[in-house]
């Protein structure tokens, strides 16, 4: 129990980041998974009441912004970790230009094609499809053994290299985080030139301000790392046991008291994204009811999340066709749990329309979810 207080308090979901920023909360508790879908909403949203047009303003002030960072994943991050975001992507290596090596293409054949993108750019913002007319013959199909491996052209291979290197950064099409379509724009963002090594000391010093406790292993997942390495990021920082397992910055402010609070959070809220272990979360009496929704042996959510307190207490998911949220709790519902739904799917009608896990995520994909919650409630 004394570990979910730990958790719940790091990841500011006791009230203390009511007051705060989008960019305050995301550095304060973690940077928010991105993959097209609401999660980065969800979890501001969870932590302070800032609703999504509020930080789709912060998104176009650059207060916060989406980037490839850890294992090379897309975070949206505060602008104070812009830099170190793209430290810890580029220390991830570059898969796309391996796969493209593969089917033939060398080097110094992208990087004519990214002084090409970056000439095309200097007018102004551009779509992958304008800047491909722009680039002309520059831009290679690779045909349809590029599309068996998922890369139709050169160009995606070119738009990652030069965000990676902060030279272009690719900006929502319509403002919004919750969808994948992009412009990219010109961007020249100053990089340190240091050993990746500090960079992940830097990461390592984050995480366990942001979650508390936790063990060697799980930074090594959030981080991309072997263990050599994480062993190498964290030895500077002087962590001291919390138990057997885990660790934690010297110093650290013991766990609040037990919350009450009521939240709903996305699938890929830091709370759980941080450790990729939702059994922590979750008591035993609900543990056969919860495994029916959870993937990966308890490692990761399939629905999004009713969360008291850092104790996993239900699932929801957005039904957009009846404008209402489908949800299920392992035990009683009370007052506190329909006034936490009702409060989330009057901010999803009026600001967001949906709530899609992920970009692919669509209604239609999510029925039978929706329909397994309601059964739950017959």
């Amino acid at each position: 129990m004394e570990l979910r207080d730990w958790y719940w308090r790091r990841q500011g979901l006791d009230d203390s980041l009511a007051k705060e920023s989008a960019a305050g909360i995301l550095a304060t508790s973690g940077w928010a998974r991105s993959v097209g879908g609401v999660g980065p909403y969800l979890s501001l949203y969870a932590r302070c009441g800032i609703l999504p047009s509020v930080i789709d303003r912060a998104v176009a002030g650059l207060e916060v912004h989406e980037l490839p960072a850890a294992r090379g994943c897309t975070y949206v991050v505060p602008a104070a970790h812009f830099a170190l975001a793209l430290e810890c992507a580029r220390a991830a290596g570059d898969g796309e230009m391996a796969t493209a090596m593969k089917l033939g293409v060398t080097v110094r054949e992208v990087e004519r094609l990214e002084t090409a993108v970056c000439d095309a750019l200097r007018e102004g913002p551009l779509d992958p499809a304008a800047i491909t007319e722009r680039c002309g013959d520059r831009v290679r199909s690779l045909g349809e053994a590029g599309k068996k491996k998922g890369l139709n052209s050169t160009l995606p291979v070119a738009l990652g290299r030069l965000q990676i290197a902060g030279v272009l950064r690719r900006v929502p099409a319509n403002g919004r985080l919750d969808n994948q379509r992009y412009r990219y724009t010109l961007w020249n963002l100053p990089l340190p030139k240091r050993p990746a090594e500090d960079a992940f000391t830097d990461l390592a010093r984050l995480y366990f301000g942001w979650t508390g406790p936790a063990t060697l292993a799980e930074f090594q997942w959030f981080s991309g790392l072997g263990v050599k390495k994480a062993q190498a990021a964290v030895a500077p920082l002087g962590l001291q046991a919390f138990d057997a397992e885990r660790w934690m910055l010297p110093g650290a402010p013991a766990a609040a008291k037990r919350d009450t609070k009521v939240v709903l959070l996305s699938s890929l809220d830091a709370l759980f994204l941080l450790r990729r272990n939702v059994n922590d979360f979750i008591d035993p009496a609900d543990l056969d009811v919860a495994r029916e929704m959870l993937s990966g042996g308890l490692t990761d959510l399939s629905c999004h999340a009713i969360v008291r307190g850092g104790r996993l207490i239900g699932l929801w998911e957005y039904d957009p066709g009846k404008e209402e949220i489908a949800w299920m709790t392992f035990g009683k519902r009370d007052a506190a749990i329909i006034r936490a739904v009702e409060e989330t799917a009057a901010m999803i009608r009026t600001e967001l329309e949906d709530a899609r896990s992920f970009s692919l995520d669509s209604p239609k994909s999510r029925q039978p979810r929706i329909d397994w919650l309601r059964r739950q409630t017959q």
